[in-house]
């Protein structure tokens, strides 16, 4: 049975959301101090109004709220409902201070409720394409992003652009790639309220080495709302005010001459999406997180994330550089309620753990990792920072993960040479290292006992039984080498000097590979 729900708030934003419900058929009631509002859901949707948020929390049947009250509200209205027992959505942002997120989360955590955050791009079509193209490698190694997000009004009296606006695009960003900054550059401009910005530009800094800004306003002539992502193989656009061309791949390209970029444009291809309302697949998330009792996609500990950056946004309003402050509540993982996690386990910063997989004692996984369904992480394995391991993939005793390195669907790995069901072999365990940067493409089989080098690139199906060599590209069964890669993923020409189109150069020789820093290219 679906639960009920109620929506605190029938105003500008609110509206929507009860549209959205009452079409799921869980709507039970609205709640909004003013009389004209209730007058117009009840009018329009013929559903039970009330003015009081008590009747909401005394009502056994209703099991989840949804909150899209102002924001200065979010924080008090969602703790009420949290210590009633309600799950709860709250509209963006979670609340105005990191505090105060961090505090719900503590309280949905510790009474085991839904606290799901209105993060709404998370589920808007075009993003979840984009993380699609992101994480297999199709736009190439991610280099620059930048948003904006533009309008006339709505102009606020409680919280100014950067709270209002911002977190859409921050948000977005953060699922995009996985991580959060190290730290942000903000300058804006207050024209209407001296106290309030109307206007900012915000740069982040990343580890992977990644660049974003994120420009709005609401004091713009129209609306734009757009994300330029530049990769080393492509480069995206999602403009969300487009009908008919809201995603668009660009295949511009590079190519070095005598040492200098020459650039070539490619044509755009628009690529096709779903056509869901976001909104709508953010309410169905909802009901579906109170059903299953799995953690929302944007919980509560995704809320406090974005209001890391945000808080560090602020305090850089003066053009000053800003470090994002971690806190204590996300700097835990994320693992979903199906996940089986032993205890005496290692796990990192950031990391998040899908549905089915079992982390053994006494492993190791690293900061910013992320492990697909069904991934087992055997006893004693130790896996470095930012690695992926996607569906089905066992990891072994005996194997290393260094950082970095993307583990493709399905691929295998062993750890004794002759397996006999009747004879015990645990003392014969072979070491397999995967060296850092390393790919292993989907389906492949990894022979225990090799090692494969930096950055190397195993293509799909095939099956490694002796070292791979760093930047070599090996394919078949048994793998052979057929060329060389960059760090980037693309492959190099075979030639003694080589210079990808991201910028790194190569020196080829000898059966090796090696990067050319700034000096070794002038001496060589």
């Amino acid at each position: 049975m679906l639960p009920y729900i109620a929506v605190l708030g029938n105003g500008y934003w609110g509206k929507n959301l009860v549209r959205n419900f009452h079409a799921l058929g869980v709507l039970k009631y609205v709640c909004d101090p003013r009389s004209a509002a209730l007058q117009e859901a009840h009018d329009k949707f013929g559903v039970d109004t009330c003015s009081s948020l008590k009747e909401i929390i005394n009502d056994p049947e209703i099991r989840g709220v949804a909150i899209a009250a102002p924001a200065i509200q979010h924080y008090h209205l969602a703790k009420e409902c949290l210590l009633a027992g309600k799950d709860v959505y709250v509209e963006k942002p979670l609340s105005l201070r990191v505090e105060e997120g961090q505090e719900l989360v503590e309280i949905a955590e510790g009474r085991k409720r839904v606290l799901m955050v209105g993060h709404i791009l998370q589920y808007h079509p075009a993003i979840v394409k984009l993380k699609e193209l992101i994480d297999t490698g199709e736009l190439g190694r991610i280099q620059y992003i930048y948003s904006s997000r533009l309008n006339w009004g709505k102009l606020r009296s409680e919280e100014n652009i950067l709270w209002s606006f911002a977190p859409h695009d921050i948000s977005a960003i953060l699922y995009l790639l996985d991580e959060v900054p190290l730290s942000v550059t903000a300058s804006g401009g207050s024209y209407i309220n001296p106290q309030i910005y109307d206007t900012t530009l915000t740069a982040c800094e990343f580890q992977s080495g990644v660049k974003a800004h994120i420009f709005v306003s609401w004091l713009h002539p129209f609306k734009e709302q757009r994300l330029v992502i530049v990769g080393t193989r492509k480069m995206a656009v999602f403009d969300d005010v487009e009908r008919e061309h809201k995603l668009v791949i660009y295949s511009h390209s590079i190519d070095w001459l005598n040492r200098l970029p020459i650039a070539h444009k490619g044509e755009g291809q628009t690529v096709p999406l779903l056509a869901d309302e976001p909104l709508k697949k953010e309410c169905e998330h909802f009901i579906e997180s109170i059903v299953t009792r799995r953690t929302p996609r944007t919980d509560g500990r995704n809320g406090v994330q974005v209001l890391e950056v945000l808080d560090a946004c602020e305090r850089s309003l003066n053009g000053r550089a800003v470090s994002v402050q971690v806190h204590e509540v996300a700097t835990r993982y994320l693992a979903d309620p199906t996940a089986v996690i032993d205890s005496d386990t290692e796990i990192g910063l950031g990391t998040k753990i899908w549905h089915f997989c079992h982390v053994m004692a006494g492993s190791r996984i690293g900061n910013y990792c992320n492990l697909g369904q069904n991934v087992v992480i055997s006893p004693g394995v130790k896996v470095g920072d930012r690695v992926k391991i996607q569906n089905n993939v066992s990891v072994y005793n005996g194997v290393e993960l260094e950082d970095d390195v993307f583990c493709g669907p399905s691929m295998v790995f062993t750890n004794v040479i002759n397996p006999r069901s009747h004879i015990e072999r645990k003392h014969e365990y072979k070491r397999t290292l995967v060296r850092r940067g390393a790919t292993i493409g989907a389906n492949a089989t990894i022979i225990c006992g090799v090692t494969l080098g930096q950055y190397c690139f195993v293509a799909a199906g095939a099956v490694v039984t002796s070292d791979v060599p760093e930047h070599a590209l090996v394919m078949g069964m048994p793998a052979t080498q057929v060329g060389w890669v960059c760090i980037c993923g693309d492959r190099l020409r075979e030639t003694n000097k080589v210079n990808c189109g991201c910028g790194r150069s190569y020196l080829i020789e000898d059966g090796y590979c090696r990067e050319l820093t700034q000096t070794s290219t002038v001496a060589a």
